[in-house]
C-alpha cells in the first residue's frame, strides 16, 4: 500500500475520501484560517481543501496572509458556490491548483481532484528545481532566489522583521579561468560558495547570480548591524586564497548590501540595491598576508 496523502480540509463537513481510489488519503478538518495556518506552521501537508464560503470568500482568502505558504508548501484546491471566470481566475494567479463548484464536489470527484492536484504540484516543482539550480556549485540561481525572497517578504507582512540580502561581486575567477582553464573556474566558484555556506546559519541561504557573483539571504536580522557583522565575516572567509590545481589562487570581493524593509519592501527593488552597491564598490583583498587556505578537496 502507498503512503497516504495528508490533506488539511477547511470545511463544515469534511469529506468522506476513505474509499476513493485515487488515495489513500489522510484528512485532518479545520474550523477557521488562523486554525489551518497553525496546523500548516506545524506541518506541512499534501494538499489544502478550502471551502470558499468559510473562508469568507475569494477577497479575503487573496489577501490572507498564510495563503503564500499555503501555495508553496501544499496543492491548494478551493471548493465555492459556483464559482465565476474571474473568481476562478483570481484564485489560479493566486497560487491555488484548481477551483470546484459545490455541486461537482462528490468525494469521488473530490479524490480525484486533490490527488491530480498532488501531482502536478510535485512534477512543478521538480521541474523548477530543474530550471533553478545553478549546475556548477549546486546553489540556487537568481529566479530561485527572487522566488524565495517573494515568497519570505510575504510572510513578513505577517510577521514583521528585519532582513538582509548580501551580494559578493568576486575578483579572480576570470583570470583563473585564463590562466588555468575552465574546470579550474568551476572548481574555484565550487570552493567559494562551500566557504560562503559554511560561514552562516543553516536558516541562511547562498545563490549564484552568475560567474562571479553570489548573494546570501539572511532570513532575520536580529540586530540592525548584523548584517554588516556578517558580510565583514564572508569577506575575510573568500579573501584567503584558494588552493586550485595545486596553485594559489587570490580572491578579492566587492560588498552590497540591502535591508527590508530601509532599502525596499519587494525582492526585485532589494536585489538591484545590493548588486548595485557590489557593482560599484571596493575590492577588499588580503594577498600573500596569509597561507591559502586549505580547501583543495
Amino acid at each position: 500500500m502507498s503512503d497516504p496523502f495528508h490533506i488539511l480540509c477547511l470545511a463544515a463537513q469534511p469529506p468522506d475520501l476513505v474509499t476513493s481510489a485515487f488515495g489513500p488519503f489522510v484528512v485532518q478538518a479545520c474550523s477557521s484560517l488562523p486554525e489551518l495556518d497553525d496546523q500548516l506552521q506545524l506541518q506541512p501537508r499534501d494538499a489544502v481543501l478550502m471551502d470558499l464560503a468559510l473562508a469568507g470568500g475569494a477577497d479575503k482568502l487573496v489577501h490572507w496572509p498564510g495563503l503564500p505558504r499555503a501555495v508553496l508548501e501544499s496543492a491548494v484546491v478551493v471548493v465555492g458556490p459556483e464559482p465565476t471566470p474571474a473568481v476562478c481566475l483570481r484564485l489560479l494567479q493566486a497560487g491555488v491548483r484548481e477551483v470546484l463548484s459545490s455541486r461537482e464536489a462528490s468525494p469521488e470527484a473530490l479524490g480525484r481532484v486533490l490527488r491530480l492536484a498532488i501531482e502536478r504540484k510535485r512534477i512543478d516543482d521538480a521541474a523548477r528545481r530543474a530550471y533553478s539550480i545553478d549546475l556548477t556549485t549546486g546553489l540556487p540561481n537568481h529566479n530561485q532566489l527572487q522566488e524565495h525572497m517573494t515568497h519570505l517578504l510575504a510572510l513578513r507582512e505577517r510577521e514583521p522583521a528585519s532582513m538582509a540580502l548580501i551580494v559578493l561581486h568576486l575578483d579572480g575567477f576570470r583570470g583563473a579561468e585564463a590562466g588555468l582553464g575552465t574546470e579550474a573556474a568551476n572548481v574555484l566558484r565550487r570552493k567559494a560558495a562551500v566557504r560562503l555556506r559554511s560561514s552562516l546559519r543553516a536558516s541562511d541561504v547562498v545563490a549564484s547570480l552568475g560567474p562571479d557573483m553570489f548573494a546570501v539571504l539572511l532570513a532575520w536580522l536580529d540586530a540592525q548591524d548584523d548584517a554588516n557583522v556578517v558580510a565583514r565575516k564572508l569577506m575575510a572567509a573568500v579573501n584567503q586564497p584558494f588552493l586550485v590545481a595545486g596553485q594559489e589562487v587570490p580572491v578579492g570581493a566587492r560588498l552590497g548590501v540591502s535591508q527590508y524593509p530601509a532599502h525596499g519592501k519587494d525582492a526585485q527593488t532589494l536585489m538591484r540595491h545590493a548588486i548595485a552597491q557590489a557593482s560599484g564598490g571596493t575590492i577588499g583583498r588580503l594577498l600573500g598576508q596569509s597561507a591559502a587556505a586549505n580547501d583543495e578537496g
